[in-house]
């Protein structure tokens, strides 16, 4: 069987008038749908903005029945499947709207964004169609946008300082999901697991080359692997933890890291120098993923040390256990 062939997007230049109204009524309803998530992220931090994406979820539904409206005198009643994705020169967009706490810089963000491009759109389309009813209606629906476009720029006398400080609480939320979490799992696999099988190659051949080696191969395998697991744990649209792959690509870099940083010391060629880089690397470490869990995860810094001493401990001393039996 042959597989499935992909048309590519059109020139915006090469729409007929038909196409052209088939995707302004797909435009107004995307972008409705849009206001009306972006009503109901704010409703109860921001009621009063809230309400004005409610009235400019309703205007854009309006606009979809005056669109269709024209369609059907013209062209009839089926509507040819138009998207913006079936069209080169469209901006991608990032779904905002799924990600809570939602915050009104970022909706702010997107509306002037989204008004914009559906402003040009329309200025582009007037040059294009001939029939005076329909360029009307596209003047008309680009005027519309302009005034959306004032209001979303008007968000930004809406931060007060309360609002602000709850962004900032809710932007470092989601800096601490997205970054902080995935990095932190990371470095921490990355330091403790590494250390079993780093020390015990170290002890068991005496060999400061095949303690580089296994280090290298354990850290790197090790980053592999979590990079996927983290990737691939969820997709970030319900959790807002953020897009899976740069999760995942955090996760892998910090367990590479983690594993990386007491392995280089064997680099030096003369063993128990190199050991004992390697252990005061290791103390650093536990120190760093303290300070973290510290600083950006609520806990108190002598629980936290504690914690991780107890734990990279142990698995030390089973690699030296195991590398000297």
């Amino acid at each position: 069987m042959g597989s499935a062939v992909h048309p590519m997007p059109k020139d915006f230049k090469d729409l007929t008038e038909r196409e052209i109204l088939a995707l302004a009524i797909a435009l107004e309803e995307e972008d409705g749908r849009i206001y009306g998530d972006f009503a109901e992220g704010l409703r109860e931090s921001n009621p009063a903005t809230a309400q004005m994406f409610d009235e400019m979820q309703a205007e854009e539904s309006g606009h979809r029945s005056s669109l269709i409206e024209l369609f059907q005198k013209r062209f009839g009643e089926h509507i040819p499947l138009v998207r913006r994705q079936d069209v080169k020169g469209f901006i991608t967009r990032k779904p905002v709207w799924l990600v809570r706490p939602l915050g009104i810089n970022t909706v702010r963000k997107q509306a002037e964004t989204m008004e914009i491009e559906t402003r040009r759109f329309y200025e582009r389309s007037i040059a294009q169609v001939s029939d005076a009813s329909t360029r009307k209606l596209l003047g008309d629906l680009a005027d519309a946008e302009r005034k959306h476009q004032a209001a979303a720029e008007s968000l930004e006398k809406r931060l007060t300082p309360e609002i602000r400080e709850k962004e900032d609480v809710a932007n470092r939320r989601l800096f601490v999901m997205q970054v902080i979490q995935p990095g932190l799992a990371g470095l921490m696999d990355g330091s403790v697991s590494t250390l079993a099988p780093v020390f015990a190659a170290a002890f068991a051949t005496q060999s400061s080359k095949d303690a580089l080696l296994v280090g290298l191969a354990a850290s790197v395998g090790a980053g592999i692997s979590m990079g996927f697991a983290e990737a691939l744990s969820d997709d970030g649209s319900l959790t807002g933890r953020g897009h899976p792959w740069i999760r995942g690509a955090v996760c892998g870099v910090m367990t590479t890291a983690g594993g990386i940083g007491h392995t280089l010391p064997y680099l030096i060629s003369e063993f128990r120098a190199a050991t004992a880089v390697a252990v005061v690397i290791v103390l650093i470490e536990l120190f760093v993923i303290s300070y973290i869990r510290h600083r950006f995860m609520d806990s108190k810094f002598v629980t936290a040390a504690l914690q991780v001493i107890v734990g990279g401990a142990l698995v030390f001393l089973a690699g030296i256990l195991i590398g000297s039996s």
